[in-house]
């Protein structure tokens, strides 16, 4: 729990997301925290609900989830790049 807390304490002082996620990320693509494409109905119930309330926006600029998702793999700090 304390790893997501200092994850978002970086991002809240201005690091760029894709840096935050490659230094705290515990997922197995350790690319940024690039998920790739996903699909409504390929994600966890409150991960999904969470990316498709966000807006696109970019690493150096983000708009994520604050407080962090919670679902039965851990905790999440999402941000959506692109919507196709």
């Amino acid at each position: 729990h304390s790893k997501i807390l200092d994850a978002m304490a970086e991002l809240k002082n201005n690091t760029r997301f894709d840096k935050v996620a490659e230094k705290y990320s515990e997922d197995k693509p350790k690319v940024g925290g690039d998920l790739g494409k996903l699909n409504r109905g390929s994600m966890a119930g409150p991960f999904q609900d969470a990316a498709f309330a966000l807006p696109e926006s970019t690493c150096d600029k983000p708009v994520y989830t604050d407080p962090p998702v919670k679902t039965k793999y851990g905790y999440h700090i999402i941000m959506v790049e692109k919507r196709y």
